[in-house]
């Protein structure tokens, strides 16, 4: 997109998943779209979900149809991107607390039972196992670990996805169906003529171009940050964030999730992510400017008070980082954070003199593709089109077309079976084309980072081909410097390759290392303590020379 005036059919604001999978599916349906997003991809609220896309049971209750909503597009989504979901089976545990003995204890625990077996209508939706109601041996034997005293559990189904893959694969597809996706190009303002919106001017934070692009509708999906952006344009986005932290642990604890009680009574999870143990999570109110939210030593005393009431280990592992988002759950006056709805809206700014101007507020990650199809939907007909049927659903992400198969992939291209099946993981049916590049040059055989398998061939890969403009894009792209190394192996050499690809100076190339560990500081820093501390100097002081 050239600096001055470029038309487009609808312009799209916000690189999270709503605005990616918007993006996608208005660009199959025969729009030309362009999406322009302030930072990276899932910069915001997709990037800091909790990696689940489940029913949400607790949401049974106040709004069923957002629970059957995201199980049947749970379901969708496991056939898109196969590579990359899990299950993780979940227990729910029985209190043993004294008010709770005989028959109250009883009653709960039957309560609860049937409960779940009224999410066990949803489950076929999302290929989830029906509950099961166990009692006390049962659970010890499955979990030797929880607390003694509980009374048995009922479990539950769920499926974890590695959610910044799931946005750059998006990004991806929305690119081959023609959309130009722009990362780093901030959306300043809206163009209007005669009350209506005709565009928008932006701003490439990486070169400092500026901008125009001309589209008859604009739709923002920029999450947390579209009342600010909102009260720019002399409109209204009314939303009520709520801060959640997510806290991280160097290593599975179990291989099943467990539901646990807050100090507060909230509920919060302890659960097996990918190879991490993740505890989630914190829902706050919050009204600051989102770029100043930050995961606090509070927020970490709280999940970890919470987590051990039930799980006793998470004390003795290692925390390696603190990651957070802002959900952006529809406004509410009154009733406590988590108990917000989780529904989603579409907001018409027409009547605030801005007709062609559209934001989406609220929704799950696991609706996150109907969501996209309501919005592409809802933009058709502004433009005054034909409908056109979605695909979106059919249509598998890139690298879900085909199973991958690692160790066929390790014998052909003579890396190690665990790289090969973590490369799999990432890139799915598309792994070979990043492992061809070891044959054109050996020395991208190098295992770059230990911790994730991540070898010198995929960085070259996602540069190439997965809109990398900086080198921090590379922690969504490959998880790099992510993991509880906090980049010593990786950032160095992926810093090298990076620059050797874009063309950067010397001076560059520091700078970048520097943004990417500074990333990294934001979420170690409210978990580190002694001689994690230490080890955080010396981080830094390995990589201080580069390019020196």
């Amino acid at each position: 997109m050239a600096g001055g005036s470029v038309g487009y059919d609808v312009i799209v604001l916000g690189g999270g998943v709503n605005g990616l999978g918007t993006a996608r599916d208005c660009a199959m349906r025969g729009l030309k779209v362009l999406l322009l997003e302030r930072g990276d991809l899932a910069s915001g609220a997709s990037g800091g979900s909790s990696g689940l896309i489940h029913g949400g049971p607790r949401y049974m209750l106040s709004g069923p149809k957002v629970t059957e909503l995201a199980c049947r597009d749970s379901g969708y989504i496991q056939r898109l991107a196969p590579h990359l979901v899990f299950r993780i089976p979940f227990l729910l545990p029985f209190s043993s607390k004294r008010e709770r003995q005989g028959l109250v204890e009883r009653a709960v625990a039957y309560a609860t039972e049937v409960f779940f077996s009224t999410y066990d209508v949803y489950q076929p939706l999302k290929r989830g196992k029906q509950s099961v109601r166990l009692s006390a041996a049962e659970l010890y034997r499955l979990e030797p670990g929880l607390r003694p005293g509980l009374h048995g559990a009922v479990t539950f189904d769920e499926w974890g996805i590695d959610v910044l893959r799931l946005c750059v694969l998006n990004a991806l597809s929305a690119r081959a169906h023609g959309a130009e996706v722009r990362t780093w190009t901030e959306a300043r303002e809206v163009v209007r003529e005669g009350g209506r919106a005709v565009g928008v001017r932006w701003l490439d934070r990486v070169t400092g171009q500026r901008g125009e692009a001309r589209a008859p509708l604009v739709f923002n999906a920029t999450g947390a940050w579209s009342p600010a952006f909102a009260r720019r344009q002399g409109t209204t986005v009314r939303m009520r964030p709520g801060k959640g932290v997510h806290l991280v642990m160097d290593r599975r604890l179990s291989d099943y999730g467990v539901v646990c009680n807050a100090v507060d009574g909230r509920l919060m999870f302890v659960y097996p992510h990918d190879r991490e143990s993740w505890i989630a999570t914190t829902d706050d109110d919050f009204y600051g400017d989102p770029d100043d939210a930050e995961a606090t030593a509070d927020d970490v005393a709280y999940l970890l008070e919470g987590a051990a009431s039930v799980f006793p280990a998470v004390r003795s592992a290692r925390l390696t980082r603190a990651f957070w988002a802002l959900r952006t759950t529809l406004h509410a006056y009154g009733p406590n954070e988590d108990a917000l709805s989780r529904d989603h809206q579409l907001v018409d700014h027409a009547a605030e003199g801005a007709a062609g101007l559209l934001s989406f507020v609220g929704g799950k990650l696991a609706s996150y593709r109907a969501q996209s199809e309501e919005a592409t939907d809802r933009i058709l007909s502004e433009l005054g089109r034909p409908p056109v049927a979605c695909r979106t659903h059919q249509e598998p992400l890139p690298g879900g077309e085909a199973p991958a198969d690692a160790v066929a992939l390790a014998a052909t291209h003579g890396v190690a079976l665990p790289v090969a099946a973590r490369v799999a993981y990432r890139h799915g049916a598309r792994a070979g084309e990043v492992l061809r590049l070891c044959a054109e040059d050996p020395r991208l055989r190098l295992v770059v980072c230990r911790e994730e398998g991540i070898l010198a061939a995929e960085v070259v890969h996602c540069v190439r081909h997965e809109l990398v403009r900086k080198l921090v894009d590379l922690r969504t792209r490959l998880r790099l410097a992510v993991g509880a190394c906090g980049g010593l192996d990786c950032a160095r050499v992926a810093a090298q390759l990076t620059g050797r690809e874009l063309g950067w100076q010397a001076e560059r190339t520091r700078a970048e290392l520097a943004e990417l560990l500074e990333a990294g500081w934001r979420e170690r820093r409210a978990v580190l303590g002694g001689a994690q501390l230490a080890n955080e100097e010396l981080l830094r002081g390995a990589h201080w020379g580069v390019g020196r």
